[in-house]
């Protein structure tokens, strides 16, 4: 029997080269598993570089001719602002591996208990186009393929990134398998919101002890109710108090302590996890490379991996 490991998503390609200056914190996608590794939190027996997402895969969630559009660069500039990034070949290939990642942390979930993406949580990605940093929704592609395989039978999708899953909601609007639960900053983007299974609007300025306490009202009963046999975990380090976008005041160990806590609550009920990491502005990108190694290590010290 092969050794319980923590698996880890990974390649070079999620750093992706963007124009000097660009608000995106493309560095952290290389920070965080040489960080990890520096530290001995894990070795390079930890990651695995994923394959390319097959387009029928894909076409399980995003529709063929924006597909098509992405293979041969033919966003428009308007869609391009949209999304935020320019469009490269580079770029789409990076999208697909990304996806990949999130499905093949799926089978390793089900083997260790958990499995986590360095990138992804492209949860602004919708059926036929995409914004906000996101152009295919690895989690929704990744959680469709669980239905289509019949490996899970039911899907929670934990999204505490501190911008709606409006992508993601809108995708699984007409799905009962899938439930969307998003807890969000209410005035952050997207300004237009879709509507979530489950969405819980926080105020600005909402301390550790108020956003803790509320996901603890909210989870166990909603796992109750819900009774996944498969949960996707979109940790997002934006609600923290140092990010420029997030609006909350939740401390890095506040983060910790969410991440603990959603860790510990599937583990209790036995629910696999594959987790992704979504967003994460604050100006110094040494904060968003913790706060998200945070969560790796969390992961690793829960399920003794």
């Amino acid at each position: 029997m092969q050794d319980k490991i923590l698996k880890i998503a990974y390649d070079p390609i999620y750093a992706h080269p963007l124009p000097e200056g660009h608000r995106f914190p493309m560095l952290k996608y290389e920070l965080i598993p040489a960080q990890l590794i520096h530290e001995g939190t894990i070795t390079s027996a930890n990651i695995f570089s994923p394959s390319i997402c097959p387009d029928e895969v894909v076409l399980w969630t995003h529709e063929k001719d924006y597909l098509d559009r992405l293979h041969n660069q033919n966003l428009s500039p308007k869609e391009q602002r949209h999304i935020g990034f320019p469009q490269s070949p580079a770029l789409t290939t990076r999208e697909l591996m990304i996806a990949q990642g999130t499905i093949e942390c799926c089978y390793y979930a089900m083997q260790n208990g958990v499995a986590l993406n360095v990138a992804g949580g492209t949860h602004h990605a919708f059926a036929d186009h995409g914004e906000g940093f996101c152009m295919l929704n690895d989690i929704a592609i990744a959680a469709n393929y669980l239905l289509h395989k019949k490996l899970a039978k039911q899907v929670l999708i934990i999204d505490l990134d501190v911008h709606q899953g409006n992508g993601t909601a809108k995708l699984f609007e007409a799905e009962n398998r899938v439930f969307t639960f998003s807890m969000h900053g209410e005035h952050n983007y997207p300004f237009h919101k879709e509507k979530s299974n489950l969405d819980l609007p926080l105020k600005d300025g909402m301390d550790d002890a108020t956003y803790l306490t509320l996901l603890k009202e909210t989870l166990p009963a909603l796992i109750d109710k819900t009774e996944p046999d498969f949960a996707f975990y979109l940790s997002g380090v934006d609600i923290l108090n140092t990010d420029r976008y997030g609006k909350l005041q939740v401390t890095p160990d506040g983060c910790k302590q969410r991440d603990e806590f959603i860790f510990t609550s599937l583990l209790q009920h036995n629910i696999p996890c594959a987790v992704s990491m979504g967003g994460g502005y604050s100006a110094d990108v040494k904060i968003i490379v913790d706060a998200h190694c945070n969560t790796f290590r969390t992961a690793k010290d829960l399920y003794a991996l």
